[in-house]
């Protein structure tokens, strides 16, 4: 196993998620209907409406995932069975835990499983009523979403495909809506997010030490955000306890994390300012910087490139075919042809954790890590690591949920960020080694800010050094600053587009953009065993690290250099001719890049010619 000489970088204090987004309906190939796309901002209309819209949109794509995932539990659970006893039914809602309450109906018979405090079964009673009556005709009913108790709900009746005259009626838990709100207005930096003044938070124009208040969610996009009263140092050589005593006595400091010469203090009377012009001035360490924030922003078969070309594979997926248009659109159908995958490659995903137990990650995960609590399981307390790791593995064919990108690849879960979504750069940093040294092929990060640190691009160095391919969202303030880890060299900087193949008008954007992806109202996995539909370039990202993963099977070959021109190489061309700065080199291509990766395995000359110019260059052939 590799070993990192400073490996297990210290934990921090919040930094929050890149955003996400979700998709369309009806024929999954022409489906716009779903979540469409607002409208890009005119003059007269500002980011912050936008943005606002795009949730909008994502609640109500989220609501409809609801309703057509338990509908169709419960059209199995019916078929499955021609009468049911209170145990029958407290079974369906210990399997799907968002029916909080259910009753079977057949003729004058009803039984019931579910215990509802005295204000909820007031409140939802009317609406149980009309779904009884429905029921009753033998005809589905479904209500909108409505409060009660201080929650959210809808009811709704299924009879059995069959003939038979029982139905079931059920009272289903909405809150995942609100959930998807409360974490958008964040990931889309609709509010100022972290708060100034929690956790010692200050914010400072990115690249100075020049003080900004973030007022807005629009202020993030030119904010750095880091803790007022620490600073990171490394030194030419571990401290000895006399400099240590030496500097608490000088400065009032604690030692919050070392790791070898890599030290973070944390002064009770100098602010980070004093603390680093003292640390340059009598120390000559080899950077001193401030501790920064980040925010969340097949197996067995040959491939067969012969009988690839048009045909494409459509999963049996219920969520699949009606609302999954990001998939169809990078062509990944007719590139499973090629590959689906193989169990032998992992992607770590640095992020909130994800659902262990959600059924449609079944068998997809392999041993992870807790950062933020090393005593606790990678288990997501948030939902943004849940959703990104369900774009790339969530169980294809299985008749469940969502189809994920690839049908074999395992994920590896390293939970960096905390329940608010915020975890320090250190966090991640300790995250990238962490996965680095225990296998992981590839690593995407959904996460990122505006501030460089040194220690974390050790950390991404070390891992681009031993072959991983580190794959990271641009951001969502629809700017054009460069966003980290994204913009470091050795990482595949993504962008997100919508459904008509635009950019995302959250999406940043830049020189440094190497790809895009789809990142607009993207149905997934999500906590609780449910599916929710998110936007953001945090969602674009997966995209890229599962065919990254995809192209890894095709051709084990590839080194990651080669892999990551590979993939720049055969993106479909989008915007100005050429590279630029909304898209990179274009938005990812499944069934080129697999094609052009099976080819390469017995020759150069099947790259694109740019490609390949590139990748003899990498290798010296010139």
């Amino acid at each position: 196993m590799r070993r990192y000489a400073w490996a297990g970088i210290a934990l921090g204090i919040a930094a929050v998620l890149l955003a996400i987004p979700l998709l369309p309906s009806s024929d999954h190939r022409e489906n716009r209907d779903f979540a469409p796309s607002p409208a890009a901002p005119s003059p007269g209309r500002n980011e912050t409406s936008y943005k606002l819209q795009m949730i909008q949109n994502d609640m109500t794509a989220t609501e409809k995932l609801s309703r057509a995932q338990v509908t169709r539990d419960i059209r199995t659970f019916l078929e499955k069975r021609r009468s049911a006893s209170g145990e029958a039914l407290r079974a369906l809602l210990k399997a799907h835990p968002e029916v909080v309450y259910a009753e079977w109906l057949d003729g004058n018979n009803r039984s019931s499983a579910g215990t509802l405090t005295p204000d909820t079964m007031r409140e939802t009673r009317p609406y149980l009523a009309r779904a009884r009556s429905a029921a009753r005709k033998q005809a589905s009913f479904s209500t909108p979403v409505f409060p009660a108790g201080g929650k959210s709900y809808f009811v709704l009746a299924e009879k059995p495909g069959n003939a038979g005259g029982h139905s079931v009626v059920a009272l289903v838990n909405a809150e995942v809506i609100q959930a998807v709100e409360r974490h958008q207005r964040r990931n889309l930096r609709i509010v100022p997010y972290p708060q100034e003044g929690r956790y010692r938070i200050e914010s400072v124009i990115p690249g100075t030490n020049a003080e900004t208040t973030v007022r807005s969610g629009e202020d993030n996009g030119n904010a750095s955000h880091f803790s007022v009263d620490e600073v990171v140092v490394k030194f030419r050589k571990p401290l000895t306890e006399k400099q240590l005593l030496q500097l608490r006595k000088e400065l009032d400091l604690t030692v919050v994390k070392q790791t070898r010469d890599i030290y973070v203090f944390r002064s009770k009377k100098h602010k980070t300012g004093e603390l680093k012009t003292y640390f340059k001035r009598e120390w000559n360490p080899v950077f001193v910087e401030p501790h920064y924030l980040y925010l969340t922003n097949g197996f067995g078969e040959e491939p067969q490139p012969g009988a690839a070309e048009e045909q494409a594979l459509i999963p049996n997926d219920t969520l699949y075919s009606e609302y999954q248009w990001n998939l169809p659109e990078i062509a990944t159908e007719t590139g499973w042809r090629v590959t689906k995958g193989s169990p032998d490659i992992v992607v770590a995903v640095l992020d909130t954790g994800v659902q262990s137990d959600h059924p449609d990650l079944k068998g997809r995960l392999v041993q992870g890590v807790n950062i933020v609590d090393p005593s606790s399981n990678p288990e997501d307390d948030v939902g943004h690591g849940t959703h990104v790791a369900g774009i790339i593995a969530a169980e294809v064919n299985n008749n469940e949920g969502v189809a994920g990108m690839t049908w074999y690849t395992k994920i590896m879960p390293v939970k960096v960020l905390d329940s608010t979504g915020a975890g320090s750069t250190y966090s991640v940093a300790e995250g990238i080694i962490w996965a680095t040294d225990h296998g992981a092929h590839v690593i995407n990060m959904s996460l990122g800010n505006y501030a460089q640190a040194e220690f974390l691009h050790d950390a991404i160095k070390y891992a681009h050094d031993n072959g991983v391919v580190l794959v990271a969202a641009s951001g969502n303030d629809n700017t054009d600053r460069p966003g980290f880890p994204a913009a470091y060299p050795e990482v595949l900087a993504v962008g997100a587009t919508d459904p008509d193949e635009r950019r995302a008008e959250y999406s940043n954007y830049g020189d440094y953009i190497d790809v895009a992806a789809p990142g607009t109202s993207i149905p997934s996995t999500y906590p609780g065993s449910r599916y929710a539909a998110l936007s953001g370039t945090s969602m674009a990202s997966p995209h890229v690290a599962a065919l990254v993963s995809l192209v890894r099977a095709a051709n084990s070959g590839l080194s990651n250099e080669e892999v990551m021109e590979l993939i720049r190489g055969t993106a479909k061309d989008l915007g100005q001719t050429g590279k630029d700065a909304e898209f990179g080199y274009g938005q990812i291509d499944v069934m080129a890049a697999l094609q052009t990766a099976h080819g390469s395995q017995s020759s150069l000359q099947l790259f694109p010619s740019r490609v390949r110019q590139q990748l003899e260059r990498l290798n010296g052939l010139k």
